[in-house]
C-alpha cells in the first residue's frame, strides 16, 4: 500500500469525525463520550484508519493523546469533509419533511431560562424529529465553539462601543445576525427615593453603591458611568443575577441588568426595575459558521429562532413595578 495510489486512501466519514473530535476535546475517551460510542470502539476505528493510511493518526502524551502530522492533516480536511455530509443529509432531510436532523445550540445564561425553552418548544411542535442540544457558554466561548465547530449556533450578546465585543475579529468568517435589542433596566430597593420615576438618570446614581459582575460583564456599567462623570462604587461583586436581586432588595446597592435577566429571574418583594433615560440596550445576536444554510436542520433551528421575535420582546418588556 503506498499513498501515491488514490484508491488507497478509503478514508470513512465516521473515522474523520473521530480525528475531528480528537482535535477538539484533546482526548479519545472524550471523542467517543461525544460521539456515543465506547472508548474501544473508537481506538479500534483509530486502529484500521492507521492501517489504511500507512501513517500513524495519534501520539501518546502523559494521560492524553495528541494529534500527529498527518492527523493534523486529517482533521484540517474533516471539518470540510463532514460538513459537506452534513448539509447533504440535511437536504435529504428536507425532502424527508425534517423527519430527522440535529443541532447543537450554545447560548448565554440569561436565555436558557427565557429564550431556549420558548425555542425548544417550537421546535418541538414544528418539527419533532429534529433533536436540539443545548449547551450554555457567554458569547467569547460560544462563538468560539461555532468556529470550532462545536456548535452549529450560538445566540449572543454585545453592547454597543464595546472594545471587546466577540462578534468582531473573534467571528470573522461567521456570520453574525443581529435578532432583537435587550433592554437595560437599573434596580433599585423599593424604598429607593427614585423608585417611584418612569425611568432613572445614571447621572442620579453616582453616590450609589453598585452590585456588579465580572471586570469584564461590568464593562458597560463603566462606559456609561464615564461621561456622565463617575466611576461605579463597587460594593458588592456578583455574576448570579438571583444574587444581585436578592442584594437590592436587602438596600445593599443598585445595579444594571438586561431586561432578559429579570425575565429569568423574577424580582422579589423589595426590589424593583426601571429602564434608563437613555434608552440604553445591548443586542442579541444569532451566529453560525459559513455555509450553515445549505443544512436545513440549522435553516430551520435559524427560523423558529428569528420568529420568537414577538415571545422575546414581550419578555423583555415584562412589568418592572414588581
Amino acid at each position: 500500500m503506498t499513498l501515491s495510489q488514490p484508491e488507497a486512501l478509503d478514508l470513512d466519514s465516521q473515522a474523520l469525525r473521530v480525528v475531528q473530535r480528537i482535535a477538539e476535546l484533546g482526548s479519545i475517551t472524550a471523542a467517543a463520550r461525544s460521539l456515543g460510542y465506547s472508548q474501544p470502539a473508537v481506538s479500534q476505528q483509530l486502529k484500521r484508519l492507521e492501517a489504511r493510511i500507512g501513517l500513524p493518526v495519534v501520539s501518546r502524551v502523559g494521560r492524553g493523546v495528541r494529534l500527529t502530522e498527518a492527523g493534523r492533516i486529517l482533521s484540517r480536511y474533516a471539518v470540510t469533509v463532514t460538513n459537506a455530509l452534513d448539509a447533504a443529509a440535511g437536504e435529504l432531510g428536507e425532502l424527508a419533511g425534517l423527519r430527522s436532523g440535529r443541532v447543537r445550540l450554545a447560548s448565554f445564561p440569561s436565555a436558557s431560562s427565557t429564550i431556549v425553552p420558548t425555542l425548544l418548544r417550537e421546535l418541538a411542535t414544528r418539527h419533532p424529529g429534529l433533536q436540539l442540544s443545548y449547551r450554555e457558554a457567554e458569547p467569547p466561548e460560544a462563538v468560539q465553539f461555532v468556529r470550532d465547530q462545536a456548535a452549529d449556533l450560538a445566540i449572543t450578546f454585545s453592547y454597543p462601543g464595546d472594545p471587546g465585543d466577540p462578534h468582531r475579529s473573534s467571528a470573522r468568517g461567521l456570520a453574525v445576525l443581529p435578532l432583537w435589542r435587550d433592554e437595560m433596566l437599573v434596580v433599585l430597593p423599593a424604598a429607593h427615593p427614585l423608585a417611584d420615576g418612569a425611568v432613572i438618570d445614571l447621572a442620579d446614581l453616582a453616590l450609589e453603591n453598585w452590585i456588579a459582575g465580572c471586570p469584564r460583564c461590568r464593562a458597560h456599567l463603566l462606559a456609561l458611568a464615564e461621561p456622565r462623570g463617575y466611576v461605579p462604587r463597587i460594593a458588592h461583586e456578583t455574576d448570579n443575577f438571583v444574587a444581585v436581586f436578592g442584594l437590592v432588595a436587602a438596600g445593599l446597592g443598585v445595579a444594571l441588568v438586561p431586561a432578559l435577566a429579570v425575565a429569568a429571574s423574577a424580582l422579589p418583594q423589595g426590589a424593583v426595575a426601571r429602564p434608563t433615560s437613555g434608552g440604553d440596550f445591548r443586542t442579541i445576536h444569532l451566529v453560525s459558521a459559513a455555509g450553515s444554510d445549505l443544512i436545513p436542520a440549522v435553516v430551520a433551528t435559524t427560523r423558529a429562532i428569528t420568529g420568537l421575535d414577538e415571545t422575546i420582546w414581550s419578555l423583555s418588556r415584562l412589568e418592572h413595578n414588581r
